[in-house]
This record gives C-alpha cells, structure tokens and sequence, in this order.
C-alpha cells in the first residue's frame, strides 16, 4: 500500500500573501523595516513543511524544525484533543501532535496505518476505551 501524505492546503498561503502585503506600506517606511518580511517568509515554510506521512511499517512527522520516524510498534494510543488535534501517545507517554491530522483523517490514517491504529468512529459504538482517548482540554 502506498504512503498517505497529510499536510496543510495550500490555500493557507494566500493569508500569509495578503500578511505580506499589508506589511508594505511598513516595511519601507523606515530603514531596517524590511527585515518585518521575515515573518511572512517563516509562516511560509511552516505551510509547506508541516506534514504527516502515514505508511504500514510507521509514519513520518515532519515540523519546521525537524522530523521523527515513528514504528507502530511505539505507538500505545491516540490522543483526541481540542481543537480538531490528533496527537499519538508513545510507549514511554510522550505525545507527539501529527500535523495537519485532524478529526476527520482519521478512517484514512487508520486505513493508511494498515490496522495498527483503530479507526474511533468505526470502533466507538463497540469498544470506547479500546486505545483510544480523548480529552476536552488542549495540553
């Protein structure tokens, strides 16, 4: 089975244009001001790097910052928390946020995961405390 890429639309970049536009008038204002596009610049690259790749052997979690390879086998459970976030819950109770997962993908991050995670909307009715929590607060 193929890899399932998730990750941000890239209709949120037309904010950050807009952001940057609106940043014009300042950033020329003053000497040194132009540096203001950094910000538009890093929101950016946020958008574009911020991604989950979800396969049957594990998954992929990709930030700004960096990246993490995650095996099945480390996973205990998933974490549904406000608003709309999907986080795992690893052997040693770590929690890593899957970015741009949300509430919705996740018959199709079960389905990608080849069975190693339970889909909650298709197990809720049957067993709700089968690995899978969640909470109303955002940790």
């Amino acid at each position: 089975m193929d890899d399932v890429v998730f990750q941000l639309p890239k209709v949120a970049l037309l904010p950050i244009a807009l952001l940057a536009l609106c940043m014009t008038p300042v950033a020329f204002g003053a000497p040194g001001l132009v540096a203001i596009y950094l910000v538009p610049l890093a929101l950016v690259w946020v958008v574009l790097r911020a991604r989950t790749v979800v396969g049957s052997d594990g998954l992929v979690v990709r930030t700004a910052s960096g990246s993490r390879r995650i095996e099945w086998g480390q996973v205990t459970s998933l974490h549904l928390g406000r608003p709309n976030k999907v986080s795992l819950v690893l052997n040693g109770g770590e929690r890593l946020t899957l970015p741009a997962v949300r509430l919705g993908d996740l018959p199709a991050l079960a389905k990608a995961s080849g069975g190693a995670v339970p889909d909650p909307s298709a197990t809720a009715e049957k067993a709700p405390d089968q690995g899978v929590t969640s909470t109303d607060t955002d940790e």
